[in-house]
């Protein structure tokens, strides 16, 4: 019994490559969310004009960034990523609506949403087992 066990546990163990690959796809993804984040909190004309663009209001503009801001932290940290990945999603779907909206291509938002779950399915066992892709 103790080798079943044993074996079940090696299964869902997390190797070494998976291990970096999703930290190097989750680090790249927390960078680019941490940019557009900051650069929505210090209202970055850039930023600015573009949202603007796409009829989002300019006085949400801050809370927006802060809000993505704080679900970025919370992926970043590893108790709370799973909670982070799931507030990203939203924060994406939320980013898929209003591209659509505005008629402009929706498949940045949609990799990007892709990207933070292959990422954290790489580099956490909780999530490999959840998802249990491997038989």
């Amino acid at each position: 019994m103790e080798t079943l066990i044993t074996t079940q546990q090696k299964k869902t163990s997390v190797t070494k490559p998976a291990l970096w690959t999703g930290r190097i796809i989750s680090s790249i993804c927390i960078a680019f969310l941490l940019f557009d984040a900051v650069g929505k909190i210090i209202r970055e004309a850039h930023t600015i004009s573009a949202c603007m663009t796409l009829g989002i209001p300019e006085n949400t503009i801050t809370g927006i960034g802060i809000t993505l801001f704080l679900c970025t932290i919370l992926y970043l940290i590893p108790k709370t990523s799973v909670i982070g990945a799931i507030s990203l999603t939203g924060y994406l779907g939320g980013a898929v609506a209003i591209m659509n909206r505005a008629g402009q291509p929706v498949y940045f938002a949609l990799a990007f949403g892709v990207l933070i779950w292959l990422g954290l399915y790489l580099r956490n066992q909780a999530v490999r087992k959840l998802f249990a892709l491997e038989q």
